[in-house]
């Protein structure tokens, strides 16, 4: 699974509740306890691909179980209904492609407003063709994975050969033919070290995001290792500093918020993160590669077109999180806090989307910082990070719990005056 988060820049840049900047925070104008600002829909557990990370374990045929043609348009004139702004709609997989009435349900949405963006898997299906089709029937963005900087660490982590390749070729179509896409990354120890390489590929490709997936260990994830505590703050240090180059994302590390938060007050206050927040050795290595790098970027018309961002951090991250602005419909209609969180609260087969989204005990507790526990539940940043959720309950069987990826002491970074400022 893979999420694409559209820019407003290409879809409702002047909507009156889009998301407002607060500090270095990003926020939505509206309740997300009324209405989510995402929702990723599984269309499809069919893939030709057997990824080591697959969540879903994907096979290479579709479930004869999963939502039928008929329904999925009803699922999309449910989420319509949420009203303005429109949630962002991701449709992925499984392989998206895998499914014989992708355009017509990308369609549909595009005419109900849905901002719809699409997260295929690159295999032969992948092709230029399909790609404007998708463009014509209304998609905003699509997502491509790249987990290596070579095809001999990419394609071993998607376990075929060819795969890196036939991604840098995918890119490429995509940006030929003016369609927005995102480039995902999941971190483990195999690619860790080749991060800096890996965001320069990105940045020279052109994506509008690079979005930074931190392992949860579910799914095929079970049998793969995760970085350490300490290595994911000092990984995020290096992705604060890409941000200021080129648009950056996290997925399943909301503590990124937090590194945020403390590298700004620090700058602003005029002293070195790595005095504070040491040891940054990954952190500053990885800055100092992708530096060097850039100065010798041969950044073509491609990058402009996709809009990609030479200075500043182009975007704050965003404080949503699973059950709060987030959830995710799989190919049977199950409704989840998460992709990643495999506890179902309703099906949209019984109840709507809307109804679920907004009744679900599961989905309300995971909206109230008082409900979490450990370290998470005593941390000062807790109503605008709260952890990952999926990889608390992955670890511990308990949604509640601390993430084990965030090795932060509550309140222990020094400048505790200057840090709440910025959540006024």
């Amino acid at each position: 699974m893979a999420s694409v988060m559209i820019d407003r820049s290409g879809a409702r840049e002047h909507a009156p509740d889009a998301p407002r900047r607060q500090g270095a925070i990003r926020s939505v104008r509206y309740d997300l306890a009324e209405r989510p600002f995402m929702i990723i829909w599984e269309l499809t557990r069919a893939c030709d691909l057997a990824c080591r990370h697959c969540r879903a374990a994907s096979q290479p045929d579709p479930d004869e179980d999963q939502l039928t043609s008929e329904e999925g348009l009803d699922l999309l004139e449910q989420v319509a209904s949420l009203g303005h702004p429109r949630p962002l709609l991701i449709l992925t997989g499984g392989d998206p492609f895998k499914r014989g009435d992708l355009y017509q349900l990308v369609t549909k949405a595009a005419r109900l407003g849905l901002p719809v963006s699409v997260s295929p898997s690159v295999t032969p299906l992948a092709t230029k063709t399909a790609f404007a089709s998708l463009r014509a029937a209304g998609a905003v963005a699509v997502s491509v994975s790249i987990d290596g900087a070579t095809s001999k660490t990419h394609d071993a982590f998607r376990q075929v050969d060819g795969a890196f390749e036939r991604t840098i070729a995918a890119a490429g179509q995509c940006a030929e033919l003016g369609l927005r896409f995102q480039v995902n990354t999941t971190v483990t120890p195999h690619d860790i070290d080749e991060l800096a390489e890996i965001a320069l590929l990105v940045r020279s490709l052109g994506a509008m995001t690079w979005s930074v997936f931190f392992l949860v260990q579910t799914g095929r994830g079970r049998d793969l290792d995760l970085i350490t505590a300490q290595e994911a703050d000092d990984l995020m240090g290096f992705l604060y500093e890409a941000g200021k180059h080129m648009a950056v994302k996290t997925t399943e590390a909301p503590q990124y918020r937090r590194v945020v938060l403390q590298r700004r007050v620090l700058a602003d206050l005029g002293i070195p993160a790595e005095t504070i927040l040491a040891p940054l050795e990954r952190s500053v290595e990885l800055s100092e590669r992708f530096s060097a790098g850039l100065e010798g970027l041969d950044l073509g018309p491609r990058d402009h077109a996709a809009g990609a961002s030479r200075a500043g951090p182009r975007r704050p991250p965003m404080n949503i999180n699973a059950g709060k602005g987030f959830v995710f419909v799989s190919h049977r209609g199950d409704v989840y806090p998460s992709g990643f969180l495999p506890v179902a609260v309703g099906n949209v087969r019984d109840a709507g989307i809307v109804s679920i989204y907004q009744s679900s005990e599961l989905l309300q507790g995971l909206r109230d910082p008082q409900r979490l526990e450990g370290r998470c539940g005593s941390c000062e940043l807790a109503s605008i990070c709260g952890g990952s959720r999926s990889r608390a309950f992955a670890s511990s069987g308990s949604p509640w719990g601390e993430d084990p990826l965030c090795p932060y002491r509550p309140r222990s970074f020094p400048y505790q005056t200057e840090l709440a400022s910025y959540l006024a």
